[in-house]
């Protein structure tokens, strides 16, 4: 069974910095495009952050986490990572790992790991 697995959240100041990760399993990792996606308290829909292809290049990202946010893969470790730096109060969300299988189309969630950024 497919699972993607985050970790990394928590508590943390603002201005300060949090990195995530995101496991993979039961899948060809190395043939996925993944993603990162936040949903804010109270928001219903789920927010693009950051995309990255499967060799790990050309990563995109969303105007409100640029030059803030990087997504990162390590294929061996099946493994995709965001580091946050210069967190804000409106980064506090749910963080989930999206991933599109670039064969079979199929796509799946992860459950989520909190981030709360506060003083």
């Amino acid at each position: 069974q497919v699972q993607l697995v985050e970790s990394g959240g928590g508590l943390v100041q603002p201005g300060g910095s949090l990195r995530l990760s995101c496991v993979a399993s039961a899948f060809t990792f190395s043939s996925a495009v993944m993603s990162w996606y936040r949903q804010g308290p109270g928001k219903e829909e789920r927010e693009f952050l950051a995309r990255i292809t499967s060799t790990g290049a050309s990563p995109t990202y969303a105007d409100s986490v640029k030059g803030r946010f990087t997504v990162s893969r390590d294929n061996a470790k099946n493994t995709v990572y965001l580091q946050m730096n210069n967190m804000q109060p409106e980064d506090t969300a749910v963080y989930f790992c999206h991933a599109r299988h670039m064969i079979t189309t199929n796509t799946y969630w992860g459950q989520g790991t909190q981030v709360t950024v506060s003083s």
